[in-house]
């Protein structure tokens, strides 16, 4: 039942800006931790950034220096600003969205958003 609207990939060139936004709706309760995970042919799907409700934060090493994750929680929208894109980020970026309901926890996944950076 819960639904997630990912947009703003695309083509850019290295050392371009992209943000990519997140949008939930649907929880039973409310949600809880959203974030951004990534992933590549071949290999595992890997955290980008993640945002408590709280406010804190958690980034990859490769992300820390050159990314930010924001969230809007009277919209349960989730944001992630990636500054200085290099070819290595080009990847399948992946939506999550941690529901709360009223005994448990569910885990949902968007489909992915392609973002390619070329030279």
């Amino acid at each position: 039942q819960v639904e997630i609207v990912e947009s703003g990939g695309g083509a850019v060139l290295a050392g371009d800006s992209l943000t990519l936004s997140c949008a939930a709706s649907g929880a039973i309760v409310r949600f809880g931790n959203l974030g951004w995970y990534r992933q590549t042919p071949g290999n595992e799907r890997e955290l980008v950034a993640l945002i408590t409700e709280g406010g804190y934060t958690k980034f990859a090493d490769f992300a820390k220096d050159r990314f930010a994750i924001s969230r809007d929680n009277a919209k349960d929208t989730v944001d992630l600003q990636m500054n200085n894109l290099k070819p290595s980020d080009s990847a399948v970026y992946i939506c999550y969205v941690e529901e709360s309901g009223m005994n448990t926890d569910y885990d949902h996944w968007g489909q992915g958003i392609q973002v390619t950076v070329s030279s």
